[in-house]
Parts: C-alpha cells; sequence; structure tokens
C-alpha cells in the first residue's frame, strides 16, 4: 500500500494549499513568462516576443529584483492560485497553468529532476534565445513562436 504523503507536495497539495516556499518553488525558471507579449484587442490572442523585461537576466532566466519587482515594473503580475485559469498568456509548460488544470509537471522541470538546469537543458527556457529590452525597438519585429 502506497504511502500518501509520500508524494510529492503538487501531488497532495492544491495551489492554495501550498506554503510561499512550495508555491515559489514551482517555478521552472524558464522566463517565458517574463518576455514581453503582444495581445490584439480585436482577436485577444497573444503573441510571445524574444524580448526580455528590463529585470530579466538573461543567463539565469531568473528576475534580478524579484522582491520588488513591481516597484520598477508596474504592470509585472504576481500570481495567485485564483487566476491561472484567466492568464491566457501562460506558456502551456508553466507549473501553475499546469497544476491549475489538474495536470502533472514536466519530466524536465527542476522539482522532478532534483536539477535547476534541467529545464535549460531540456531546452525550455528562454537561454540563449532572448534580446535584451533596450535593444529592441518595436515588439512587432521580435514575434516568435518557440515558448509555445
Amino acid at each position: 500500500m502506497t504511502n500518501p504523503d509520500a508524494a510529492p507536495f503538487w501531488k497532495r497539495k492544491t495551489l492554495q494549499d501550498m506554503s510561499r516556499e512550495e508555491w515559489e518553488s514551482l517555478c521552472d525558471g524558464c522566463g517565458k513568462c517574463c518576455l514581453h507579449k503582444l495581445q490584439y484587442e480585436d482577436s485577444d490572442e497573444v503573441y510571445y516576443t524574444n524580448v526580455g523585461c528590463r529585470l530579466l537576466d538573461l543567463a539565469t532566466c531568473r528576475c534580478k529584483q524579484y522582491e520588488t519587482r513591481q516597484r520598477h515594473v508596474p504592470d509585472c503580475v504576481s500570481l495567485r492560485p485564483d487566476q491561472l485559469l484567466q492568464l491566457n498568456w501562460l506558456p502551456s509548460t508553466c507549473a501553475y497553468r499546469l497544476l491549475a488544470r489538474g495536470r502533472d509537471l514536466p519530466a524536465w522541470h527542476p522539482l522532478v529532476t532534483g536539477d535547476a538546469n534541467s529545464v535549460h537543458a531540456a531546452g525550455q527556457s528562454i537561454r540563449g534565445r532572448a534580446v535584451p529590452e533596450r535593444k529592441a525597438r518595436f515588439l512587432d519585429h521580435h514575434i516568435v513562436s518557440w515558448p509555445e
């Protein structure tokens, strides 16, 4: 008989019941959510660009000012469990989005592998693919399909 307490926390807890540490650890460090996106009003479609937020470290794929990011980038979104299903711009590989939809983490996710670099090794991060905000003049010239 399997001990249910032996299952990883993301399989036995709801997103609402996770501790702050557990919640934060769900982020795989891909950096895709920190890419600028374009949403056209007439179609409501979201288009990813390869342009990183000015706070995104393109080498580590992490925010350089995570704790104070909204002070520097006021429209940066702080994810909450109750809003995940409405955020159509989260990448399909996002752990928050997957778990909110009742799916499991991908095999390359750092919580599954125990290796923080597995997201990069699997080619699931923005590392080596994004450009800094200061080098992009027109976002519509930087639309890409690879984040999905």
